[in-house]
């Protein structure tokens, strides 16, 4: 009796993993996060386990002690957002792309001299959305919910005034106002369709069609 009940046991157990693994990732819609305010966005919440796409840095040693984001870009984007955009290649209305930002810690490792994250201080958004923002190109809204002093976060933030972000994205861009060349996740997951989860492929650069 004891042996059919391990058996059972692990029976149960291997159906529930199996089960887990079946059950698509959660569904995250842009409008649950906007206040009743027009346009105010409650910080987003469980997105370090959303799709990570990269990790762009400008330092200031490279840009003469001035670069305008010196900071690690960590970028993520929310589940349903990337399955339509490895699906059709576009960036579906509702999208939201989260920029957590880190400073430039150590400058030297084991494994030789480089640039590497040191702490978390500041935390941004961007959001696509026809319903709140129709005016806007693309209809894009770009906010941050960093504070002054870039040790806390606020909760609720404004979106920046269009000129202050999309303009520069609206020029340099490569997709949708979204700056995909510099993310190689997004740019080699564009209508990649399973191929975009990784290891699908032997080929580790796609030739895009222009």
């Amino acid at each position: 009796m004891a042996k059919r009940k391990i058996k059972l046991s692990a029976i149960y157990t291997g159906a529930v993993s199996l089960l887990l693994l079946l059950i698509p990732a959660m569904e995250v819609n842009a409008e649950e996060y906007f206040t009743l305010n027009h346009g105010d966005l409650e910080r987003p919440t469980g997105y370090r386990e959303w799709i990570y796409v990269g990790t762009p840095v400008t330092p200031n040693d490279l840009n003469n002690g001035k670069a305008s984001f010196p900071e690690f870009h960590n970028v993520y984007i929310d589940p349903k957002s990337w399955a339509h955009w490895k699906s059709t290649g576009k960036f579906r209305d509702g999208t939201i792309l989260i920029k957590e930002l880190v400073s430039v810690g150590a400058k030297s490792a084991v494994s030789g001299n480089g640039y590497f994250q040191g702490d978390f201080v500041g935390l941004e958004a961007t959001i696509k959305s026809k319903k709140h923002f129709p005016n806007e190109p693309g209809n894009w809204a770009y906010y941050s919910f960093s504070t002054p002093d870039h040790k806390t976060l606020t909760t609720v933030s404004k979106p920046f005034p269009t000129a202050s972000c999309n303009a520069c994205h609206a020029a340099s861009a490569a997709d949708d106002f979204v700056f995909t060349q510099y993310y190689p996740v997004l740019r080699e997951g564009k209508a990649a369709g399973e191929a975009a989860t990784g290891g699908k492929s032997s080929v580790l650069t796609r030739k895009m069609e222009k």
